[in-house]
């Protein structure tokens, strides 16, 4: 018999592995900060961050409240529901887009290898594949509790980075949030960074398990999005003080610890840069295992254990060659923008229209549709 859920597990859960999926995709190291939100200006890039925070937020809770009711706590049982016998749509699309977050994240490694250590990058995105595989040997309670620690030591880096900014260079970043009106093009921004990201809320799905009822996945999904969001806005915050200078950064958080000139701070702070790209792996792979997982299971067979960590390393390589042959800016201002609408389309529009409508009619329908 097992435990009853925490209220941990309950409400704050959620938002830190969801957390854990979308930041290593770029905005881990700043780069997809700047891509998306810098073009508006420090305050136009604010106001876009809040739209996909609302955005974030409202999608997280029909889809957590829909999983709930119709116990879908994989992808392909989610989409299933969601698109009928269109739901391989949808892993189509995830697999793409894992591909390029881990691309984003190969290159990210290496750039962290190569900038501390002077290794080839190759070196860097190797150990970052041999760190996620090992992870992914261990069930879903181990990876729960890898991940809150991880996002725990990354709230308390990036909060102490901002902070030492704020401290450092203050003036510099008031003076550029008052140099420049509220440019052009937030909202699209916003809705942009949210669309392609909200196709890592599957991988969320694992944690609904510990919803009871509904105000459990509603509070749950509403929380997750500024959870997800808010390292993000203080990150930002600390780089308007030199928001002209690092616009062509392909590591701004590297630009923004090089003048704040402490060794050990930026060993901290890569360290839980590298935390990060390990738990967006976990996360994104941990859901295609579940999906696979649960495939063996109609066939009335286990999933071999060896097979999770096989999975994670094949994807991982086929990402890690896109990352060396495309490059990391290119990366995030090519291949996300590509995918957004995709899942805007497949994804966001089917669960606000046909997904509520589930909902409004009540659970037995969606149990009926399980």
């Amino acid at each position: 018999m097992t435990s009853p859920s925490t209220w941990f597990q309950r409400y704050l859960l959620p938002g830190f592995v969801f957390q854990a999926a979308v930041i290593a995709g770029g905005y881990a190291t700043g780069r997809e900060l700047v891509e998306f939100f810098l073009p508006a200006g420090p305050w136009g890039g604010l106001l876009g961050m809040a739209v996909s925070t609302l955005v974030w937020s409202a999608v997280l809770m029909v889809s957590f409240e829909l999983a709930r009711v119709a116990r879908a706590w994989d992808y392909r049982a989610f989409f299933k529901l969601l698109l009928g016998r269109g739901w391989f749509a949808f892993e189509i699309g995830y697999f793409l887009l894992m591909l390029v977050i881990m691309a984003v994240m190969g290159a990210a490694a290496g750039e962290i290898a190569f900038s501390l250590f002077g290794l080839p990058r190759l070196l860097g995105s190797l150990a970052m594949i041999a760190a996620t595989s090992a992870m992914l040997f261990f069930g879903t309670a181990a990876i729960e509790k890898f991940l809150v620690a991880s996002v725990g030591y990354l709230y308390l880096v990036y909060f102490v980075f901002v902070a030492w900014c704020v401290l450092a260079f203050g003036d510099r970043i008031g003076a550029g949030f008052a140099s420049e009106p509220v440019g052009e093009g937030w909202f699209e921004a916003g809705v942009a960074y949210a669309g392609y990201n909200v196709a890592t809320i599957p991988a969320v799905l694992f944690c609904v398990r510990h919803f009871g009822r509904r105000r459990e996945a509603l509070a749950a999904g509403a929380l997750a999005g500024p959870l997800g969001m808010l390292p993000g806005v203080a990150f930002y915050v600390a780089m308007m003080g030199y928001h002209r200078e690092i616009a062509d950064e392909a590591l701004p958080s590297a630009f923004l610890l090089a003048k704040l000139q402490a060794p050990w701070f930026e060993w901290a702070f890569q360290l839980a840069v590298m935390l990060t790209l390990v738990d967006t792996g976990v996360a994104l792979l941990h859901a295609i295992n579940e999906r696979v997982a649960n495939a063996w299971e109609e066939r009335r067979r286990p999933m071999p254990r060896s097979l999770r960590p096989a999975l994670a390393v094949g994807v991982m390589l086929v990402a890690v060659y896109a990352a060396t042959a495309v490059g990391l800016v290119d990366l995030i201002a090519k291949g996300y923008g590509t995918l957004t609408w995709y899942f805007l389309v497949i994804y966001v529009l089917p669960l606000m229209t046909w997904g509520l409508w589930l909902l409004w009619r009540g659970p037995r329908i969606a149990a009926q549709l399980r």
